[in-house]
């Protein structure tokens, strides 16, 4: 079954005004919708008179917001030969892990735990495939949340951005590039949901990858927890500045392209 989306267009709207630090008040002053249209709106009664007016205030594409609300748009469904998403339920929310591998030598690299590893571990068991290392994207609990296990099951060094702690995890700076068989994995620091949160991009499987944890999602992106403008910019410029089929894949929802993201997301579709 195809993962939903991450946000809905609700979520979107919450996001970028609470990121620019823009009451809803403000927001109407602005963009001449009344206080009442956008209360409406927030809450879910999509109208799209009033989206347009409040997407450019809000910094959004009002195409690419539109279609999100109605449903006009979701990622291909993709697969790539050496990479596997796994989707897992922490509380009530589902977050994801990848396991990347070299189809030649049958090393493997993972990022992040999710909430249950068992079947990324069942997985490689039954692939013959060896876990080499243990690669984190941040260090919120629900990425983490089965992270011990994975590392005593494995034995498999675990590195995360040297701003950020987890359980065994050695430090691992931006621009740092690692090899496993024929991969090679380079570190890109997209902070700004995260204190240190990381992307690794990968070249050696049949198209290129990016591993981007909760920095960019199908559609919509990461919260800017520590900095909203520092997110926003470091996905336009370490993210997006990938080629166009380079698969992104996020720690929420499907996976998707650049190419789809400079199209069909509203905070970069501009």
């Amino acid at each position: 079954m195809a993962i939903p989306l991450e946000d809905n267009f609700t979520d979107i709207v919450g996001k970028a005004q609470r990121g620019l630090g823009i009451s809803d008040s403000q927001l109407a002053e602005k963009s001449g919708a009344s206080v009442e249209a956008i209360r409406q709106l927030r809450e879910g009664k999509f109208d799209r008179a009033v989206s347009d007016q409040v997407a450019p205030v809000l910094q959004l594409d009002a195409g690419a917001l539109a279609d999100l609300a109605r449903g006009k748009w979701r990622p291909n469904e993709i697969e790539v030969p050496g990479l596997l998403q796994f989707n897992t339920a922490y509380h009530d929310i589902t977050v994801n892990a990848y396991l990347v591998w070299d189809p030649a030598s049958r090393e493997a690299v993972v990022f992040d735990s999710g909430a249950d590893c068992s079947a990324l571990l069942e997985r490689c068991a039954d692939a013959g495939l060896t876990i080499k290392l243990l690669l984190l994207t941040h260090a919120h609990p629900d990425h983490v949340a089965d992270l011990r296990r994975l590392t005593r099951e494995t034995g498999a060094p675990v590195f995360l951005s040297s701003r950020e702690q987890a359980p065994g995890a050695e430090p691992i700076e931006e621009g740092k590039t690692l090899h496993l068989g024929r991969l090679r994995i380079e570190a890109r620091l997209t902070w700004g949901h995260s204190p240190g949160g990381m992307t690794y991009v990968i070249s050696g499987l049949a198209r290129p990858v990016a591993i981007v944890g909760d920095s960019l999602f199908a559609g919509s992106m990461g919260g800017g927890n520590v900095s909203y403008e520092d997110a926003v910019r470091n996905n336009l410029e370490k993210i997006l500045t990938l080629p166009d089929e380079t698969v992104l894949c996020p720690g929420h929802g499907p996976m998707t392209t650049v190419g789809e993201e400079k199209k069909h997301n509203p905070f970069f579709g501009r």
